[in-house]
């Protein structure tokens, strides 16, 4: 694939849907500017393919974000995405992680928390235990218990042509309506049976083919995937703003400029004294109209 994609796809003999994604492109988008130890990498991975499944299962506008936190030496892993399937993601370490550390080892006493912000309505939080050895096991759990919908996550991670790529299916029992346990037990088991080089290399469509070529499945038009950082100046200014003058004059005395940097991009803001001065002006302004 030229870029990364979500396929949706719909079985015409069951009541159940699927989606494949691909966010390999986006997830070095995500790396870039940082060192994160191998099993960092390799959960950021699979919590960007895990949020960009659970984004396409949603029909709304606005974001998502899906947050591990707790007391290990992981203390932060995020990521935040849209119904766009826009995308940025990062992590914040507070010791040692050394490589083939498990979820729990990470994150130690802590739990999943899946936020939903609809553009139009109320904020919507759902906390999930760390209760699997894999996050796709997590929100599995998250979706038995809150949604009373059977899900099944397949996530994929590794390196291929000397590069780390992300990918994932996901299965799930369409709402309202009553697939037989068999009949969705059969999906999984196909599916389980994906390989992570297949979903690396192949057009979702033979992938598709390749595992359920004796089903008659509908496959919609894709959508793209990209790595999205929401920061800006302006953002930044707003930010500075909300302190009081006296904060940000010490920070502008102590060091002839104010750097403000984004963990998600890496992209740097500096603010000097003119600058200051000017957002004050404006901002005075606005408040005058």
């Amino acid at each position: 694939m030229a870029h990364d994609q979500l396929h949706r796809y719909l079985f015409e003999n069951y009541a159940v849907r699927g989606e494949l994604v691909t966010v390999n492109d986006t997830y070095q988008r995500i790396l870039t500017n940082h060192d994160y130890p191998a099993a960092v990498q390799t959960l950021l991975g699979e919590m960007l393919v895990a949020t960009s499944l659970l984004t396409a299962t949603l029909k709304f506008s606005g974001d998502i974000t899906v947050q591990l936190q707790g007391d290990g030496p992981l203390k932060l892993a995020v990521i935040n995405g849209n119904h766009r399937q826009q995308m940025r993601g990062v992590a914040r370490l507070q010791g040692d992680i050394p490589s083939g550390s498990s979820l729990k080892e990470m994150v130690g006493n802590g739990y999943l928390v899946i936020t939903i912000t609809p553009t139009e309505g109320e904020r919507y939080q759902g906390v999930v235990g760390l209760d699997g050895d894999t996050v796709a096991e997590c929100l599995e759990s998250y979706f038995q218990q809150s949604e009373q919908l059977p899900t099944r996550l397949f996530i994929r991670t590794g390196e291929h042509d000397g590069e780390l790529k992300a990918a994932g299916m996901l299965l799930q029992v369409l709402p309202a309506q009553d697939a037989d346990r068999h009949d969705f037990e059969h999906l999984t088991q196909l599916t389980t049976t994906v390989k992570a080089e297949e979903l690396f290399t192949l057009p979702a469509t033979e992938v598709l083919y390749r595992l359920y070529h004796q089903e008659e499945v509908t496959v919609y038009e894709p959508q793209d995937v990209e790595f999205h950082c929401h920061c800006s100046r302006d953002r930044c200014a707003n930010a500075l703003m909300t302190l009081s003058d006296q904060e940000v004059n010490e920070m502008i005395e102590q060091d002839g400029e104010i750097d403000m940097h984004c963990d998600y991009c890496g992209t740097h803001y500096s603010f000097n004294s003119l600058d200051i001065r000017a957002i004050r002006q404006e901002s005075s302004r606005n408040l005058l109209h």
